[in-house]
């Protein structure tokens, strides 16, 4: 009863129809379209959804015990977030939100032990599992829509063509530190195309290891180097610092520390780019399914959490860019692929395990279309000279002509030379 009371309250826009244990069907809301249709096959997942839904909906998508009885998961949690949104929540995620916001700061306690745990359980996954979903160049982190009919291809490298602009890499041989190196695209791409010498730092031994063949691979060994190494250990100065995807894992409880270092890092007229997920609502909580089964210890912060750190450091805040819907794209083609290659999947894995990263990518989607996350790019500097007064040579970055082959194929236009698109598919 006390299940239905909640659906009730929640069910605001258009209609669910809802199939319980019992074999008993009953529709809530309007009566109205939008529908969606859902059946729960058991007592456990109707207490889960009751007493902590933000939890419960995902565990029993996993376990089977809940399962769309019309459409896909991707139309079902739309269908819901957008309840979420005209209903204002499930009365009972309001109260386990309230425990969220006092125990986050317990949650984001990542020091270096356990950051290097929480990378781990993420991105030591199989590699094959990333070579099908992602780019060539393994980019596991929002790409850049300028025109919105990019492929994820293109997108993938104008991101990096974007972001290699706001560093300004205006001559070779820069001191570049790549925090959160990742499978290495980044730091071959600034090393080839712009003759910086590279070092990228990772917690994944995994990642590690397929970087450095790729530096390998490409002749730049010399030039590209891949570390395990946690950016509270590196101490060496350099012109240029970038970090992608990162930023998530760092905690609030160490922003302090993060732009600190930042700081004693950096040479006197060096530059800083930091690309991560932001929330647009102000501060918030990581929602418990994703902290439990993706992103341990992780969280996207509001703009205001991070510019009040950089400001307590001593840096210049010299550039900041709100990507809108950009990673709800990316995410699109990162679902449609995991759903060609579901099969391969499920028998290197399981079913459980494929029911987990559907729904992963699914509610990351709609957390950028319907919730208000959204990508930050944040340009910094220890100088206040350091940049030109205007924006314009980002701009002129962008458009230097070059043959770069997307899609196996010539691309005129692009800033860079030829990819090197040899990445851990055949592993």
């Amino acid at each position: 009863m006390l299940f239905e009371i909640a659906l009730t309250r929640l069910i605001k826009f258009g209609t669910l129809a809802v199939t319980f244990p019992d074999g008993r069907v009953r529709e809530f809301g309007t009566g109205e379209g939008p529908s969606a249709a859902v059946a729960i096959k058991s007592r456990r997942a109707k207490r889960r959804l009751l007493l902590n839904p933000a939890l419960g909906l995902g565990e029993a998508y996993m376990d089977g015990d809940l399962v769309p009885a019309r459409g896909d998961v991707f139309g079902l949690l739309d269908f819901l977030a957008l309840n979420t949104i005209e209903g204002g929540g499930h009365p009972f995620d309001k109260l386990m939100e309230k425990v969220r916001w006092f125990r986050r700061r317990i949650d984001q306690l990542n020091g270096a032990d356990r950051s290097r745990r929480n990378v781990a359980h993420h991105y030591d996954l199989d590699g094959s599992l990333y070579s099908l979903i992602l780019d060539q160049d393994q980019q596991y982190s929002c790409a850049y829509f300028p025109d919105g009919s990019e492929s994820l291809e293109e997108a993938q490298f104008k991101k990096k063509r974007h972001i290699a602009s706001k560093l300004k890499l205006d001559r070779p041989g820069l001191d570049v530190l790549d925090i959160g190196s990742g499978w290495g695209g980044m730091a071959l791409f600034l090393a080839r195309e712009y003759g910086a010498r590279v070092t990228g730092l990772t917690l994944s031994t995994e990642q590690l290891s397929v970087a450095r063949r790729r530096a390998a691979e490409a002749g730049l060994e010399d030039q590209v180097k891949f570390e395990l190494v946690d950016y509270r250990a590196w101490s060496k100065p350099v012109d240029r610092i970038v970090s992608v995807g990162m930023f998530e894992h760092v905690g609030i409880n160490h922003y302090h520390t993060f732009f600190a270092k930042m700081r004693d890092t950096l040479r006197d007229h060096g530059v800083g780019l930091i690309h991560a997920i932001g929330r647009n609502d102000g501060p918030g909580s990581t929602n418990p399914w994703i902290a439990k089964y993706i992103f341990p210890g992780g969280y996207s912060p509001a703009l205001s959490e991070v510019l009040r750190s950089i400001e307590k450091s001593g840096l210049w805040t010299t550039d900041v860019e709100v990507l809108r819907l950009h990673y709800a794209k990316t995410l699109a083609h990162w679902r449609e692929r995991f759903a060609a290659s579901r099969g391969i999947f499920a028998r290197i894995h399981d079913e459980r395990f494929c029911r987990m990263f559907e729904f992963y990518l699914a509610v990351s989607e709609l957390a950028f279309r319907r919730m208000g996350h959204m990508n930050w790019q944040l340009q910094f500097s220890p100088n206040l000279t350091t940049l030109p007064l205007s924006r314009d040579y980002m701009f002129r970055a962008e458009q230097f002509p070059v043959q770069t082959k997307v899609n196996g194929r010539l691309s005129a236009g692009d800033v860079g030379v030829e990819e090197d698109n040899r990445v851990v598919a055949e592993r």
